[in-house]
């Protein structure tokens, strides 16, 4: 080791051993590592990381300075990716639970069994479920952590052999709401901008976003443009609460939940009434249309407050979803509806909350006259110990940032937007702004929805594992779109189910109503993450029904479940990520999986070789109204045998078998899937597997792509993204995009209008009826060809306020040093000691008012549960008065059997951020 070395080291020695972290030792040894270019584990920021493996084991992680995303950097999870491999309490062999005989017993103990035992029992229940119940009777928690080709093998699987659409991604809870904001304005999902915009912009505003823990990579990026330039550059943070992303702020707006809708009704009533001149009426009047909906849609929730299963505390909550009180502050966000303070409003297009029609411009200039400051700033402070005229001020600047005529502005946004039961209008109206601006698909200038996942637009999005989607942007409700897949997947006519399947939620109520029985849950935890978890904990543990569960660790859904199965984890298999700027990213395998673990993809083609065509495409009913036809006779005619596997048809083709296992890009490089590896694992048939014998994700990958390749949806070949860090696409003729539907970077927008400057391309949505703010009036529908939609919504309040009996706010959500549910993250010691326990972070008056101390253990109770947890008043997260936050990522502390599971009607993303609690001492 040089002297240069040496210093650095010591320096990343010295430094992490005053945060209280171990490094790898720097001994001399290094050179005998295997250092190759893989993706972070984490969140949907994409950063790109180097691993290193010696003696079958990744050894260390670092940066990669050659990825665009991170430029070297990592967070503190991200140089911990090695360590979520190696927990102690990894599930190295399936687990089923069974009775003194052996035999499957739902109220046995979980016993290790051989993956043929594991197959066999879940072939029979499977088997059982599907003859008893048909293709709604399954169901498949999916995931934003799929790799692409997992994703994309479980939609081809579920929806084009065992003909279900019931299968959803826990990236429902999560993004759901930005996409139906892309696809109503845009038509057509994922950001315009890209992460360039922010060395670009002259401010960034963030929107129930702390990005400094929970995107800290980009962060770092926002704090070196800010402080790069710290008199032109202004950073504003809106939030309910006070987090580390206000740390360098210039501006702090603590607004009470659900106000951000009239908080963005103020700036563009001010842009409209007050700075018309700010508007850009050539780009407006050229490129977008007025549009609105109904506000009569309910919340998301059950639609029989008084279902068998709801406790009386629930009932009164539920009730909301039929009908409403209104009061002083909605009769006025409302009133153009014609309701006054007392009327009872009634959910009457709750069936069809998407539905929308434009409008005319004077109509949106009309519905925004309420939104005056005094009004919004009476309903929107957050902070009792704010004064009025203070939150004015702010509200005031916030305003002047967006409008300043030549300050270019971002808008960044995360959970706080998306997980509200208003969650596509929120999303909506920061287009709204942008779009009356002109500051939109430019650089430096855009609303941009963040992810969460890593895989969230790559592979939930992207691909199409939503109950209600195909690949790229495609839809099972549209004849068109499953013709197209049909022949891309070589399917029979009419194979694919043409009504959407259950959305993530609807999934556990369809469970605890008995109407699906069999449940498979692929990469994420839904016991854990789920609102109202008691209810669901307790129809998986107490009803007929078969829970299968793949997992490398025993969490919460791992627990409930009935079969467990060991899942070969993130750098132990081939895989690719989309991140949020739409870049996509490949790694190889670096290591063997642990035990006998197996890919998600291995376990979805074992299962197909159980299932032959003619116990799967044969007529089966979907409900009252539709009937999937027998198309064996066409699968014949297409020269497939009714005994042929869905194996065979859907994933050892001849079209997947022409793809090399000798392909140069292995190399020297594991890949079991495709040679089996030195583990000798006895796979799901009782023999030793020794691979596919064709490279199975190449496969996938290149079948997956024609589907965008020429739509908009344009993704490079196999070999070219294992040569360069990540592409954004559509790439066309070998060129990432950076800025969507603008003319100068866009080779679609250039396609569509060649002689414009702008084109909104999406084609989902482009045809509306026309109306006023109430209705539509006409039948006919009016096509969009190139437009994008600017929205009015109005403010409406959550389902459940703070009351006498409840008197706080509830919001949850993640902190820096965990990961969603702590699977992963709770088992590496560093940050296991670093974030031991999920804390309750509340107000010092409120606790002063209960009597209670720091550090203090309190019982937090709403309608629903209750859990304990440990108060802190000094900690990151600083609420306003009858406010508290509490991380979800701690079993112990289980936050979600006190959550409201109401959802956004339009999207059903669930809002976790919006309940009533109450709290004391335990």
């Amino acid at each position: 080791m040089n002297r240069r070395d040496f210093i650095k080291n010591t320096a990343i020695a010295s430094a992490a051993s005053v945060a209280g972290l171990s490094v790898p030792s720097f001994a001399a040894g290094e050179e005998e590592w295997r250092w190759d270019k893989a993706v972070c584990r984490f969140c949907g920021t994409g950063c790109g990381i180097m691993v290193a493996r010696k003696d079958g084991k990744i050894v260390a992680v670092k940066g990669d300075p050659a990825a665009p995303v991170n430029r070297g950097l990592n967070c503190i999870k991200g140089y911990f990716n090695a360590k979520i491999m190696y927990g102690e309490d990894r599930i190295t062999m399936p687990l089923l639970r069974v009775n003194e005989k052996g035999e499957f017993d739902k109220k046995g103990k979980f016993k290790q069994v051989s993956w043929q035992r594991a197959f066999d029992e879940m072939e029979k229940q499977f088997k059982r479920v599907y003859n008893e119940l048909g293709v709604t009777g399954i169901g498949v928690f999916g995931s934003g952590q799929y790799t692409i080709p997992e994703g994309y093998a479980a939609v081809k699987l579920i929806k084009g052999g065992f003909r279900s659409n019931n299968i959803d991604p826990n990236a429902r809870h999560c993004m759901a709401s930005a996409v139906v904001g892309f696809y109503q304005t845009f038509g057509v999902d994922e950001p315009a901008g890209c992460y360039d915009d922010i060395e670009l912009t002259d401010t960034i505003i963030t929107w129930g976003a702390n990005m400094a823990e929970m995107h800290p990579i980009l962060w770092s990026r926002v704090s070196d443009r800010k402080l790069n330039n710290l008199d032109k550059v202004k950073i504003v943070n809106l939030s309910t609460y006070s987090n580390r992303t206000s740390n360098i702020a210039d501006l702090e707006i603590i607004f009470k939940p659900s106000t951000d809708l009239a908080i963005w009704n103020y700036i563009a009533r001010e842009i409209v009434y007050n700075h018309p001149q700010a508007m850009d009426k050539k780009f407006v009047d050229k490129h977008c249309i007025f549009a609105t909906g109904f506000a009569d849609i309910g919340y998301g929730m059950r639609a029989n407050p008084n279902h068998p299963k709801f406790s009386e505390s629930e009932k009164d909550t539920v009730m909301k979803q039929k009908v409403i009180t209104i009061d002083d502050d909605e009769a006025v966000s409302l009133g153009y509806l014609g309701v006054k303070v007392g009327d009872k409003f009634e959910m009457k297009h709750s069936d069809v909350s998407d539905a929308h029609w434009e409008i005319s411009f004077e109509d949106f200039k009309k519905a925004l006259a309420p939104y005056t400051l005094d009004y919004v700033a009476k309903v929107a402070k957050g902070d009792d110990n704010e004064s009025l005229d203070e939150f004015k001020r702010k509200l005031q600047e916030l305003a002047k940032l967006y409008i300043e005529k030549n300050r270019k502005v971002v808008s960044f946004w995360t959970m706080g937007f998306n997980q509200h039961t208003r969650g596509s209008w929120v999303n909506e109206q920061a287009y709204m702004v942008h779009l009356l601006l002109g500051k939109q698909s430019k650089p430096g200038n855009g609303a941009f929805s963040l992810t969460g996942q890593p895989s969230a637009c790559g592979t939930a999005r992207e691909v199409g594992t939503f109950s209600h989607r195909l690949p790229a942007d495609m839809l099972v409700a549209n004849p068109k779109h499953r013709e197209i897949t049909e022949k891309v997947w070589k399917l029979p006519s009419k194979t694919l189910n043409p009504k959407p399947g259950s959305p993530y939620l609807k999934i556990m109520r369809d469970l605890e109503d008995g109407v699906i029985k069999f449940i498979w849950v692929q990469v994420n935890n839904p016991w854990h993450n789920t609102a109202n978890a008691n209810h669901w904990i307790k129809a998986a543990r107490e009803m007929d029904n078969f829970i299968v569960v793949s997992d490398p660790y025993p969490g919460i859904s791992a627990k409930v479940g009935d079969l467990i199965l060991p899942t070969a984890m993130i750098y132990e298999k081939w895989g690719a990520y989309g991140n949020a700027e739409r870049r996509t990213q490949h790694w190889k395998q670096q290591v063997l999986p642990v035990g006998q673990a197996m890919s998600d993809t291995w376990q979805m083609m074992e299962f197909a070789k159980r299932f032959k065509l003619k116990e799967v495409w044969k007529e089966s009913k979907v409900d009252d109204k539709l009937t999937l036809p027998n198309v064996l006779e066409e699968a014949k005619a297409m020269g497939y045998s009714e005994d042929d596997t869905l194996y065979d048809v859907l994933f050892a083709n001849a079209d997947a078998k022409k793809f090399s296992a000798n392909d140069p890009i292995i190399g020297d490089f594991d890949n079991t899937e495709v040679k089996g590896d030195e583990r000798a694992v006895i796979g799901s048939d009782g023999k030793e597997f020794k691979g596919y014998g064709f490279f199975v994700q190449k496969y996938l990958w290149e079948e997956y792509r024609k589907f965008g390749v020429g739509e908009g949806h344009d993704l490079a070949d196999f070999d070219t993204y294992h040569q360069v860090r990540g592409l954004r696409w559509p790439v066309v003729n070998g060129k990432e995009t950076q800025w969507r539907f603008n003319t100068q970077f866009d080779y679609y927008a250039k396609k569509a209008a060649p002689n414009s400057d702008f084109a909104f391309y999406g084609k989902l949505l482009k045809a509306v009826k026309r109306g006023d703010l109430t209705k539509p009036t006409t039948e006919e529908t009016y096509p969009l060809p190139n437009k994008a939609k600017i929205f009015f919504r109005p403010f409406m309040k959550a389902p459940e306020t703070p009351s006498k009996e409840y008197p706080f706010w509830l919001c949850t959500g993640r902190i820096l040093e965990h990961w969603h549910s702590g699977t992963m993250t709770m088992r590496v010691p560093e940050l296991y000691r670093a974030a031991p326990e999920a804390l309750c972070y509340m107000h010092e008056d409120d606790c002063a008012k209960l009597s209670l101390k720091q550090g203090d253990v309190i019982w937090i109770e709403s309608r629903r549960g209750k859990v304990k947890a440990r108060i802190d008043m000094r900690g990151r997260n600083k609420p306003p008065v009858g406010l508290v936050y509490v991380p979800w990522f701690d079993e112990n502390v289980f936050i979600n059997k006190v959550c409201l599971d109401a959802t956004c009607p339009l999207s059903g993303e669930t809002d976790f951020k919006k309940c009533a609690v109450k709290i004391t001492k335990a």
